[in-house]
């Protein structure tokens, strides 16, 4: 499996200001880059999967955000455009369920009329349950999506319904799959969560199912995000299995990372089929890599997916700050980042992560 590519040299002396006036991307306290800007556009989901939105803990009486809390797609827009100027290169607006949010391809539009610090536009991507892909797939496209991430946890009904808690037909996301490639949303990743005695016998058939169609199926290993999940180390499937499990039906060979920052570890097969990825944060975690900052949906900036508390934008949007007063709270956040929480997962416990479907994978 392809190692760790070592970290870049610490920024150079200077503030926000300096880093913006540079015209180069800011770097954190490790010297890591600012490339990806996460955009969870609702709390909201109509699932409600067992590792992320349990019902016990998300039922009807679940205090979501009110509308008017969340960033209004002005807003979002706002902090993109300065995300970008500060050396963000890729959007992936997430949920919750994105879909769920009305009108969702006007958002788009005015994200892709964005441009980066090279003066192109950004990499503008979505990930989504599936459910309403196949009715929205074209009209997103249309907006200027880029391409889409479907999740897709099993191929067998009965548990791919009892995982999801949804009553939801397996066919549906499958369609939407399929609408979405039709629409030019491609190549299509597809997320599996692979989590021990539940359905890590749906490896070999995702596998099987998905080689050859042009898609990406990337398998991720069963995670300690929030705190409603009940995570245990021993239902972990670690990427040395699945890559075990795969390629002794399916000889694999290693590929070498596309870019810097690249979350999944890419494996061809060997036939010339298409290629699997594997998203490894538990067994081997690519902190050093990580170049993502994450917007919550009421605008809160968060630096890491398993972080405590995030960093309040919204109060100086409503409050009229200028662009130079939000760029330079943008940059600053950044600047003093250091998490490396899965390089540190034995020795950082921490008791109050944030929610996977309040700030999206």
């Amino acid at each position: 499996m392809p190692g760790v590519i070592p970290r870049q040299p610490d920024p150079a002396p200077g503030g926000p200001d300096a880093a913006l006036a540079s015209g180069e991307a800011v770097r954190d306290a490790l010297g890591r880059p600012l490339r990806d800007l996460r955009i969870s556009v609702t709390d909201r989901c109509n699932f409600r999967c067992t590792y992320c939105m349990p019902r016990e803990l998300f039922g009807t009486d679940h205090p979501f955000l009110p509308h008017g809390a969340l960033l209004t797609f002005e807003e979002i827009t706002r902090v993109a455009r300065l995300a970008l100027a500060n050396g963000v290169r890729k959007i992936r607006l997430t949920g919750g369920e994105p879909l769920l949010r009305k009108q969702i391809e006007s958002l788009i539009g005015m994200l892709s009329d964005l441009r980066t610090l090279d003066g192109n536009p950004p990499e503008l991507t979505l990930t989504t349950n599936g459910t309403l892909l196949a009715r929205k797939a074209r009209a997103l496209a249309d907006a200027g999506l880029t391409r889409v991430t479907v999740s897709l946890d099993a191929l067998d009904d009965a548990l791919f319904e009892r995982m999801s808690d949804s009553g939801v037909p397996v066919a549906t996301i499958l369609h939407g799959i399929e609408a979405a490639a039709a629409a030019g949303l491609a190549p299509v990743k597809v997320n599996m969560v692979v989590r021990r005695g539940m359905n890590d016998a749906q490896i070999l058939p995702m596998a099987r199912h998905f080689r050859g169609t042009g898609h990406t199926l990337r398998f991720i290993e069963y995670m300690d995000v929030g705190n409603t999940n009940g995570w245990r180390m021993d239902e972990v499937v670690t990427g040395a299995e699945i890559v075990r499990i795969i390629g002794g039906e399916f000889p694999l060979q290693p590929l070498q990372a596309r870019y810097r920052g690249e979350v999944a570890a890419r494996w061809a097969y060997a036939d010339g089929a298409g290629e699997i990825g594997l998203i490894t944060s538990v067994s081997q975690p690519f902190c050093g890599d990580c170049t993502r900052l994450r917007l919550s949906p009421e605008g809160r900036l968060f630096t890491c997916l398993f972080a405590e508390q995030g960093h309040d934008l919204r109060a100086l949007l409503r409050a009229g700050a200028d662009d130079t007063a939000l760029a330079r709270r943008l940059a600053g956040v950044w600047q003093t980042r250091d998490d490396r929480y899965s390089e540190r997962r034995g020795e950082a416990h921490r008791d109050h992560k944030i929610e996977m479907s309040y700030i999206g994978g």
